[in-house]
């Protein structure tokens, strides 16, 4: 006997049965049934017994339990997929929509990871027809279904490149735009209503966290360009069109956000789904047309800044381009020299620049760094005399980082010049606050032990600093106290960095003669062995850093060390002529 007839003839006693006196044997024997009718290939009888006019009794008390076996086997797109179809779709006009809500739940939970896709785009339009048939608590119903379905969509890899996208192997962009279709008639219902009960409010807060949690998982992973029209990116634009449809205001999300919707939303407003609507509304510009223009670009940027501060302080790509490409351009708009000191003593502030500061000395992509630089002096460019000053004194004692240091021993540079200009005078570069400034530049960390190596890059742009002062020296003359203390910095610099350097010649010195002796013993043994037919024990440097080199790199590397030494002692040179030939002027 085929298990379809077989199921008829066990359920013969229970169409008569009411639902209140369903067993829970009864349910898991119904199931178990359709399953294994459908395993045997028999859809097309399992589907004439739930059309059957004379079991649609049964079909409203106990059919929402083959939505599990129908629906897998629908997704399996094998023989029965059509028959199964058919099935579902009578059921979901049929069934109870409580009853069917809740199977489609549990069919959600249970998931195969393999098909997570293929069964969220077989439930959707389903899901749809019953929550709208729902009468009771629809606003809650809405909410657990679109939780449970971004829970499952959110372990689907983002497709990243264009390549990816276009191939879409896991199904997650046809999942968004699948996703954006079934909301539809709900936002049109919070439209059509606007909030009048308090159905309506929590309807409306339940698409609210979707869009808040869909800017999180995936858009702020996935990479999105108005230039390339990808699923994802009009996934985006449907987010970012929702939220004011639904009467919450772009900025009031990201700028004045109450503790009262804060509660509200729960875990799912947070910082990265802020960060990504700031990144879609200022970067890409979508919605910027009705986003309110009397914000200034300082407040923009001080709220921002949060945002950027999330982004630039995660290690995935995507969001470094994010965050990088929001705090371009949340300073593009502010007039150069204008943000005040009081901006860095900020919390925030102070953790964006360290961020920015640990990408570029940190990242190990190129491109990011390059970008890094770039908003680096942007950034710079924006603050007034006094705000680079902080600034560069914060970068100095906390950057140990050569390569950052000599970069902001150049920009030192740049605003002694500039402020050298008529109009441009400031204590800041010129007066008594620039001395702390000047010392942090002339300094040796370690003093005479300081790797002049791995510190070259700040030392020379330091020399070349000294040097520039000295030359340009009447402004800087006309406060004698200024001038005095700066030549006594100088002085006890230079003289530290000669000794610094006679230690680190000596040492190089003997590190290169060692290296030419053991490439002559090398040599020798080698001569020894082909002669004796043995084998010959390598003989490395001693020097750690070098170690690992070979003989040529190495003779390289350490002739190099001795050129440096050579151009930082040619500088200091140069330095002590200029401050002779001036002292002979003024005599």
């Amino acid at each position: 006997m085929g298990k379809a007839k077989e199921l008829s003839k066990d359920l013969q006693e229970k169409r008569d049965t009411q639902e209140e006196d369903v067993k829970p044997d009864d349910y898991q024997l119904f199931k178990n049934l359709a399953s294994a009718c459908l395993a045997e290939g028999d859809g097309e009888q399992l589907l004439q017994f739930v059309q059957d006019e004379k079991n649609q009794g049964i079909m409203k008390s106990m059919g929402h339990v083959l939505l599990a076996p129908l629906v897998n086997e629908a997704v399996k797109k094998k023989k029965n997929v059509n028959h199964c179809q058919a099935a579902i779709t009578h059921l979901i006009k049929t069934c109870s929509p409580n009853h069917l809500l809740n199977s489609l739940l549990q069919v959600i939970e249970d998931i195969d990871p393999g098909a997570i896709s293929e069964t969220i785009l077989a439930l959707i339009p389903h899901l749809q027809t019953v929550l709208l048939r729902l009468d009771e608590r629809k606003a809650a119903s809405v909410g657990l279904v679109l939780s449970a379905l971004q829970r499952q969509v959110s372990r689907l890899p983002v497709p990243y490149s264009q390549q990816q996208v276009e191939a879409d192997e896991l199904g997650l962009c046809c999942c968004c735009t699948a996703l954006a279709a079934f909301t539809k008639p709900f936002i049109e219902e919070v439209k059509r209503k606007e909030g009048t009960t308090a159905e309506d409010e929590e309807l409306k807060t339940e698409i609210l966290k979707f869009c808040m949690r869909s800017l999180r998982e995936p858009l702020l992973e996935a990479e999105l360009n108005r230039d390339r029209k990808s699923p994802l990116w009009l996934f985006a634009v449907d987010i970012m069109v929702t939220l004011p449809a639904i009467k919450e205001p772009l900025s009031g999300l990201l700028f004045f956000s109450s503790q009262r919707k804060s509660t509200m939303m729960d875990s799912s407003q947070t910082n990265e789904s802020k960060a990504c609507l700031a990144y879609l509304l200022f970067v890409q510009l979508i919605t910027i047309d009705s986003f309110p223009a009397v914000f200034s670009p300082v407040f923009v940027l001080q709220c921002n800044v949060e945002y950027i501060n999330h982004l630039l302080s995660r290690k995935k790509e995507s969001y470094l381009l994010k965050g990088l490409a929001l705090f371009s351009k949340s300073l593009e708009n502010i007039q150069d020299n204008s943000l005040p000191v009081s901006l860095l003593e900020q919390k925030s502030f102070y953790s964006v620049s360290q961020n920015l500061r640990q990408l570029l000395t940190d990242c190990p992509m190129q491109h990011l760094r390059e970008s890094g630089l770039q908003i680096f002096r942007l950034f710079i460019n924006k603050l007034d005399a006094e705000a680079k000053h902080k600034f560069f004194r914060c970068m100095l004692k906390t950057s140990s980082h050569a390569g950052v240091e000599s970069y902001i021993v150049k920009n030192i540079r740049n605003q002694i010049e500039f402020s050298m200009k008529p109009g441009n005078a400031n204590k800041w570069f010129l007066g008594t606050e620039f001395l702390p400034l000047l010392g942090l530049v002339l300094c040796l960390p370690q003093g005479a032990e300081t790797d002049l190596l791995n510190s070259m890059d700040k030392i020379m742009e330091s020399l070349n600093l000294l040097r520039y002062v000295l030359i340009r020296d009447k402004e800087l003359r006309s406060n004698v106290d200024v001038w005095e203390e700066l030549c006594r910095i100088k002085d006890e610099y230079l003289k530290m960095l000669r000794v610094c350097i006679s230690i680190s010649r000596s040492y190089y010195s003997s590190e290169l003669k060692a290296l030419k002796e053991d490439q002559k013993l090398k040599a020798k043994e080698a001569r020894d062995a082909a002669r004796s037919n043995r084998l010959v024990r390598s003989i490395t440097i001693k020097h750690e850093k070098v170690s690992n080199m070979s003989p040529e790199v190495q003779h390289q590397v350490l002739q190099s060390a001795l050129v440096t030494f050579d151009l930082m002692e040619s500088l200091i040179v140069r330095i002590e002529e200029i401050t002779e030939e001036k002292l002979t002027k003024l005599n």
